[in-house]
């Protein structure tokens, strides 16, 4: 498995989107995840399957220091007195003393980000958390970010697949030595019957989801795919022995569109245009 370093943090290229994984089957697909290999297991408060996040990895038999879990806090709770409770309410439903990796999951304008920035790092300071960092930050967001934060943020958690062009924001995570993850990935599916994506794949005998996942571990993002389908376990995993071509990558790049973000809240910040 690739590894990506950054800031003392060595997180797995790929790992396991848990979003709408819950329950015991959901339990279960984590559990074969890490039979597989998986060693990154990405969840968030938001989630709600913290738990099956904790008894997946008990349950794996596989030892807790070889897997990387990422939590999220989520944004109604990023004053510091909520921000520290549930982060200790996370943990207890993990089981775990620590995580890995505490991202903020949206940013809160009814929230100063250095009140935020200060309690997350307070985290990291009185042990329950190896590593912190954002997800959902602009370039605006990052910068002021850095400025306020007394810890590395080792992280941007972005939405990033080849529909959506993200080269402001990966270029200012590049200025600080922070790294991407890139959720939705394969943007929720729409990459399956892509004629540029499948016809590149048909080269390498991959699928269309499998050359999106790989042009963006080549750009050196962290992929974190979701799915509940544990055939599909493997395949996301099976993308490190081709590589694409510059031009490949070029033309890939060339999908980007104005409408291609798949993730629309009413809480997001003002995207980087």
């Amino acid at each position: 498995m690739q590894i990506i370093e950054t800031h003392g943090a060595r997180i797995p290229a790929v790992g396991l989107g848990t979003w709408q994984i819950s329950g015991r089957a959901g339990q279960r697909v984590i559990e074969q995840a890490l039979r597989l290999g998986y060693r990154h297991i990405d969840t968030a408060q938001a989630y709600e399957n913290e738990r099956e996040v904790g008894e997946a990895l008990r349950a794996s038999g596989v030892k807790r220091n070889d897997v990387f879990v990422t939590t999220k806090i989520w944004h109604t709770h990023l004053a510091p007195n909520d921000l520290e409770r549930s982060v200790k309410d996370s943990l207890a439903r993990l089981r775990l003393s620590e995580a890995d990796l505490l991202l903020i999951h949206w940013p809160n304008p009814q929230v100063p980000l250095s009140e935020t920035l200060g309690a997350l790092c307070k985290m990291k300071s009185t042990g329950y958390t190896r590593h912190i960092g954002v997800s959902n930050f602009t370039v605006a967001l990052l910068e002021e970010a850095v400025k306020h934060t007394s810890e590395p943020i080792v992280v941007n958690q972005i939405e990033w697949h080849p529909y959506l062009d993200q080269s402001k924001v990966t270029a200012a995570c590049r200025r600080h030595g922070i790294a991407v993850t890139a959720y939705s990935p394969v943007a929720r599916g729409k990459t399956v019957g892509d004629d540029v994506l499948a016809r590149i794949g048909k080269t390498y005998g991959k699928s269309e989801g499998q050359v999106s996942l790989r042009w963006l571990v080549q750009q050196g993002a962290i992929v974190i795919p979701r799915t509940s389908k544990v055939e599909r376990l493997s395949e996301n995993m099976d993308i490190f022995d081709f590589a694409l071509s510059a031009e490949e990558m070029e033309e890939i790049r060339g999908l980007a569109r104005p409408d291609g973000r798949v993730v629309n809240v009413a809480w997001a910040p003002n995207w980087d245009s």
